[in-house]
């Protein structure tokens, strides 16, 4: 990747750090297809957002008219097909803030947590990802085999890029709306935390990593699918990698910069 600190158009997108409050927030929350109305789960959710957020947009449970709840607008786009994506685009195309939210309804990540979010991307930062695996993060549960397997990706991702992350595909992000018109979007399957960090290494963009608390899902089933959801991670990361990527893999380990922990 270039050097250049405006060779994407994304990259130090302002110079000066915009006065808190001025961007509007969208929240999109995530209900996977099988794990029916949130209910009292998303209640808790929204009772929690943080004033910033203005919009919601939910994708999955039932379909309705947007709602006002205190001034806070909630848009239901309904059920959407499992077989077409572990999480459809529609909703990143149908939020209309500034500042874009990326959550599970499922109650295992927390709205408290967007404040710190947000901090980083008022700050000139163009993506911000929640990591269960540094230093004021963690997580509930999280299998042998999927860490196992995490590991193993991440070093991966580490030679391609040339970045050192240390969450590649936790759900929990925040962007700027361009962003989300640079993404190639497409239902095809892949997990979308880990296609939209593949892209923003892709592009260049500027990528903290803030501490996340992982908690005990409080609505849906769990669904590991270590085997599957690993080899469309692989199949993400070589699809987009940089034109230099391979000679970087062949000269081994590489020391990137490490992403901002809070």
């Amino acid at each position: 990747m270039s050097s250049d600190s405006h060779a994407h158009p994304l990259r130090r997108s302002t110079d000066r750090a915009p006065r808190s409050g001025t961007r509007t927030v969208s929240l999109v929350l995530t209900v996977r297809p099988d794990g029916g109305d949130p209910g009292a789960a998303l209640d808790r959710i929204l009772d929690r957002l943080p004033a910033s957020v203005r919009e919601v947009v939910l994708i999955g449970g039932p379909a309705g008219e947007t709602e006002e709840r205190a001034g806070l607008g909630v848009l239901r786009l309904g059920a959407w097909d499992f077989t077409r994506g572990d999480i459809p685009h529609a909703a990143l195309l149908a939020a209309t803030g500034d500042l874009i939210v990326l959550m599970n309804a499922d109650g295992s990540m927390s709205p408290r947590e967007i404040p710190h979010y947000l901090h980083y991307l008022e700050s000139g930062y163009d993506f911000v990802k929640g990591s269960r695996f540094i230093a004021g993060g963690d997580y509930a549960d999280y299998p042998l085999s999927r860490r196992i397997g995490h590991r193993a990706l991440l070093r991966v991702a580490r030679r391609l890029y040339g970045q050192h992350l240390t969450d590649l595909w936790y759900g929990f992000c925040a962007f700027r709306r361009p962003f989300v018109d640079l993404l190639d979007l497409r239902e095809d399957g892949v997990e979308l935390g880990a296609e939209l960090v593949t892209h923003a290494l892709h592009y260049g963009l500027r990528v903290a990593e803030v501490p996340s608390l992982e908690l005990p899902r409080r609505h849906g089933p769990s669904h590991p699918r270590t085997v599957r959801d690993g080899a469309r991670i692989l199949g993400g990361l070589l699809r987009e990698r940089p034109h230099n990527a391979l000679s970087r893999l062949a000269r081994g380990p590489v020391r990137g910069s490490r992403g901002a922990s809070g």
